[in-house]
C-alpha cells in the first residue's frame, strides 16, 4: 500500500507492505525508501513493514526554511503511531540518529532498535586523539559538499560526496544514473540537515533511559570513527544494547548484502522479544 500522510504540517510518502509486528525502516541522507527495496520483500514475511521518504526526500514535501533533526524524530513519532505503536525501528546513517533521538526522547514507541553508522560526531570526545586527523579531513570533505550546495550546484556536491566522501574516487561513476539523480534532487535537504546546530549530537544521559533492547553496528570497511560513536552509544545504553561489526561491509549493509542484513534483523527481533517491555 502506498499513500501520503499528513504529519506536523507537511506531507510524507510511505508505503506499508506485509503482515506481523510493526516495523519502520528510516532512510539516510541522500536517498528516499527505495533504498531497502532489496530488505522490504524478506523482512515483510514477518513483519508490517513501513518505508517512507524523509522530509525534504523525493516524494515527501520539502518545507522552507531551516529544518532540524528533532522535526524528523517528529515525523517518525507520527508514523510509528499511524502503523500502531510501539514498532521496531530499524535505521541507517541520519535516519540512525533520527531513530536514537526518538528513543531518547520518547522510548515508549520503540519496541526495539536497531542502528547502522549513525553520524554523531558530536559524541566523539576530544580524548579520541588518534581520530583526530581523520575527522578533521572528513570535516574538510564535507566542507567542500555544502560549499557546492550553497553555491546551487547540486549535482556537483552530490559527486564529491560520493567519491570524496562515501565510497571514493570513481564511485559516482559506477552509479546507475537513476540513483545518481536522487541524491542530485535530494541534495538541498543535505544541506539543510547540516545547518542544523544539533545535527550531530545527541543526550547520552536520556538516551541511557531508553529500556529496550537495541542492535548498534558498524561496517568492517566504513571509516574509524563509527566504531567509536557506537561503542559510546553503547556504553551509554548498558546491557541492553548489542555492538556488532558487520564483516566486509561499509555504511549501506541493506544494499550490499540484503539478504544477510534481512534475516539479522529479523533474528535480533526474535530473540530479543523476550526482553521486550512492550512484550
Amino acid at each position: 500500500m502506498a499513500a501520503r500522510a499528513r504529519v506536523n504540517g507537511l506531507d510524507l510518502y510511505y508505503e506499508i507492505v506485509g503482515e506481523g509486528d510493526p516495523l519502520v525502516l528510516v532512510h539516510g541522507s541522500w536517498v528516499d525508501h527505495e533504498t531497502w527495496q532489496r530488505v522490504v520483500p524478506r523482512l515483510a514475511r514477518s513483519f508490517r513493514v513501513l518505508v517512507y521518504d524523509r522530509r525534504g526526500h523525493s516524494r515527501s514535501e520539502r518545507p522552507p526554511g531551516q529544518g532540524s533533526r528533532r522535526q524528523d524524530e517528529d515525523d517518525l513519532a507520527s508514523l510509528i503511531e499511524l502503523l500502531g505503536a510501539p514498532a521496531h525501528v530499524a535505521a541507517n546513517s541520519f535516519g540512525a540518529s533520527t531513530a536514537l533521538g526518538l528513543a531518547a526522547r520518547r522510548p515508549e514507541l520503540l519496541r526495539s532498535l536497531t542502528a547502522h553508522e549513525p553520524p554523531l560526531m558530536g559524541v566523539v570526545g576530544d580524548g579520541d586523539q588518534e581520530l583526530r586527523p581523520v575527522l578533521r579531513a572528513m570535516e574538510a570533505a564535507l566542507d567542500g559538499v555544502l560549499a557546492a550546495l550553497r553555491a546551487g550546484e547540486d549535482r556537483a556536491g552530490a559527486q564529491r560526496f560520493v567519491d570524496e566522501v562515501v565510497i571514493g574516487p570513481g564511485g559516482w561513476e559506477r552509479l546507475p544514473e537513476r540513483y545518481r539523480a536522487t541524491l542530485t534532487a535530494n541534495a538541498p535537504t543535505f544541506a539543510d540537515e547540516h545547518g542544523d546546530p544539533d545535527w550531530a549530537r545527541l543526550d547520552l544521559a536520556r538516551l541511557a533511559g531508553f529500556p529496550g533492547p537495541a542492535l548498534l553496528t558498524f561496517g568492517s570497511e566504513s571509516p574509524p570513527w563509527f566504531p567509536v560513536i557506537v561503542g559510546k552509544l553503547a556504553a551509554a545504553l548498558g546491557g541492553r544494547a548489542r555492538m556488532r561489526t558487520l564483516a566486509g561491509d561499509g555504511h549501506v549493509p541493506h544494499l550490499t548484502h540484503p539478504d544477510r542484513y534481512a534475516d539479522d534483523l529479523t533474528e535480533f527481533i526474535g530473540s530479543s522479544r523476550g526482553a521486550d517491555p512492550c512484550g
